[in-house]
C-alpha cells in the first residue's frame, strides 16, 4: 500500500477538521462570557506584565471572492474613519481597566485591510494605541498590507509610529487564477510596495500564499512560489484554500469544479514546500516556512513556538487582547470575542460598553487539552513528563491517552514512554490527530475523545 493510499484510508482526503487556532474553538463559543468578565479578565492581568494587542479593520476597498474573513466593502473613507472614532473610544475603554505598567509585547493591526486608512488616521490610531499601552523593549509592530492599497504617504505614517514587520498577501501571481478568485494584483506592483516598505527601514516581511485554489497546477504554483521567493520574504505561510460557500457567500463566484481534488491539494503543497525548503527556509508547523535567523525559526528550535487566531508566532504573552468588531482575545482563563457585527460593536462601545459577545471560559481539562492540541501543532510532540509535571497525571494516564491514538493511525504515529510524536509521513495529518483529542469536536461526531 502506497503512502498516499495509507493517508487516504485515514480519511486525510475527506477529512473537515479545525485549524486549531485555539481550543476550544471559535464554534464552541458561547454568550455565557461577556463585558463584564472580559473586564475581569483584563483587571486580572499582572501589574508591568508584557501582552498583545490586535486591532481588527473589517473593510475592503474590494472584496476578494476567496476570502472568508469578516469584511465589508467600501469605496468611501467616511465609514473607515467613524470605525476609528470608535476603536478609540475602545481604547479608552481599556485604559480604564489594565493594570498599571503594562507594555506590549506585539502589536498587530488586520483586517480586511488597515493599510486603506488614510495616513492622518494610521498616525491618530497609533497614538491612541500608545497612550493606553506603549511598546515594550524588542517589541513588534506588525501590520497586514495590500499591495494595491498602499502608497509612500501610508507607509510613511506606519514605519514613523514605529512598525517594525509589515505582512503582504500574494495569494498567487497567475493572472488568470487572480481573475478567477477576485484578485487582481500583479507581481510588479507587489514587488514595488516590497521595495518602498523595506526602503523605510522595515526590514521583517511576512508574505501568505495559497495552494487548493481553482486551475491551480504544479507548475503554476511553482512559478507563484518563485516569484515570491524573488522578493525574499524572512517568513511565509502557505495557507491551503478553504471553500466555503455556505459560509462565505463571495465564494459563489469561484467555480467549484476548477477546484484541485484532495489528492492534488496535497501535491501543490508539496511542491511548494519543495522550493521554500531548497531555498533555505525552514518549515514551521504545518504550513509556515522562515528563514533560519527568523524569531518563527528561532522559536521552533527552542520549543517557544505558539499557535494563535494569526497562525504560528514567537510571541510569548499569555495575553492577547484584540479590539474591533469580530476580534478575538486570549486570556489564561479563556478566550473572549468582540460582536462579529459592526453595527452591534459600535453600539456597545459608543453606549461606554465592551461589545463581548460570546466566549469560552477554561473548565474542566480543557487547559490540558488546549496544550496537548497546540504542541503537536507546533512540535508535532507531546511530552508526558510535562502532562504529569503540569497537569497531576500519572504516566499510566497518559499512556491511556496516547495508546487509542496511536493505534488509530499506526506507522504515522509514533508512541513510547516519551510520549506522542508524528514522524514526517504523518505530517499531513496532524490536524486529524490534534482532532482526537478535541472533546467537544468528538462529542459532537458521537465518538469519545482520548483521555
Amino acid at each position: 500500500m502506497t503512502e498516499e493510499s495509507q493517508l487516504a484510508r485515514l480519511g486525510l482526503f475527506d477529512a473537515r477538521v479545525p485549524r486549531y487556532t485555539s481550543y476550544p474553538t471559535a464554534p464552541q463559543f458561547t454568550d455565557a462570557v461577556g463585558s463584564s468578565l472580559f473586564r475581569q479578565w483584563v483587571g486580572a492581568i499582572a501589574p508591568g506584565s508584557r501582552i498583545s494587542l490586535y486591532l481588527h479593520v473589517p473593510f475592503c476597498r474590494r472584496l476578494c471572492w476567496f476570502c472568508a474573513c469578516r469584511t465589508q466593502g467600501t469605496s468611501s473613507d467616511d465609514p473607515v474613519i467613524a470605525y476609528v472614532e470608535t476603536l478609540k473610544s475602545e481604547l479608552a475603554l481599556l485604559r480604564d481597566v489594565l493594570p498599571e505598567g503594562v507594555t506590549l509585547s506585539r502589536l498587530h493591526w488586520g483586517g480586511g485591510t488597515p493599510t486603506l486608512l488614510p495616513a492622518a488616521q494610521m498616525r491618530d490610531l497609533a497614538r491612541a494605541v500608545f497612550d493606553v499601552v506603549p511598546m515594550g523593549e524588542g517589541a513588534e509592530f506588525s501590520v497586514e498590507i495590500d499591495p494595491n492599497e498602499i502608497d509612500a504617504e501610508r507607509l510613511d505614517a506606519l514605519a514613523e509610529a514605529g512598525m517594525n514587520r509589515a505582512s503582504i498577501g500574494v495569494q498567487d501571481f497567475d493572472p488568470e487564477i487572480q481573475q478567477i478568485i477576485g484578485r487582481d494584483q500583479s507581481y510588479d506592483i507587489t514587488r514595488d510596495a516590497v521595495d518602498m516598505i523595506r526602503a523605510r527601514g522595515v526590514h521583517s516581511l511576512n508574505a501568505d500564499i495559497l495552494y487548493g485554489l481553482p486551475n491551480q497546477t504544479r507548475a503554476r504554483v511553482a512559478d507563484s512560489v518563485q516569484k515570491l521567493l524573488s522578493l525574499s520574504p524572512d517568513r511565509v505561510a502557505l495557507y491551503g484554500y478553504a471553500h466555503v460557500p455556505w459560509m462565505a457567500r463571495r465564494q459563489q463566484m469561484i467555480p467549484s469544479d476548477a477546484l484541485p481534488r484532495p489528492e492534488e491539494r496535497l501535491a501543490l503543497f508539496d511542491t511548494a514546500q519543495e522550493l521554500f525548503t531548497w531555498d533555505g527556509y525552514e518549515a514551521i508547523g504545518i504550513d509556515h516556512f522562515a528563514r533560519p535567523e527568523d524569531g518563527l525559526a528561532v522559536a521552533a528550535k527552542a520549543g517557544t513556538l505558539r499557535r494563535t487566531f494569526q497562525g504560528y508566532t514567537d510571541d510569548t504573552a499569555e495575553v492577547l487582547i484584540g479590539l474591533g468588531a469580530s476580534s478575538i482575545s486570549r486570556f489564561p482563563q479563556g478566550y473572549a470575542q468582540m460582536s462579529p457585527a459592526t453595527s452591534g460593536w459600535t453600539k456597545a462601545v459608543r453606549a461606554g460598553e465592551f461589545a463581548t459577545a460570546r466566549g469560552h471560559a477554561f473548565r474542566g481539562d480543557d487547559r490540558m487539552r488546549a496544550r496537548i492540541i497546540e504542541a503537536l501543532m507546533c512540535d508535532f510532540r507531546v511530552r508526558t513528563d510535562e502532562l504529569v509535571a503540569d497537569f497531576g497525571l500519572t504516566r499510566a494516564q497518559v499512556d491511556a491517552m496516547f495508546a487509542p491514538v496511536a493505534d488509530h493511525f499506526g506507522a504515522f504515529v509514533v508512541h513510547n514512554a516519551g510520549g506522542l510524536a508524528i514522524p514526517m509521513p504523518g505530517r499531513p495529518l496532524t490536524r486529524m490527530i490534534a482532532a482526537r483529542f478535541d472533546a467537544y469536536a468528538m462529542a459532537k461526531s458521537g465518538h469519545s475523545s482520548a483521555i
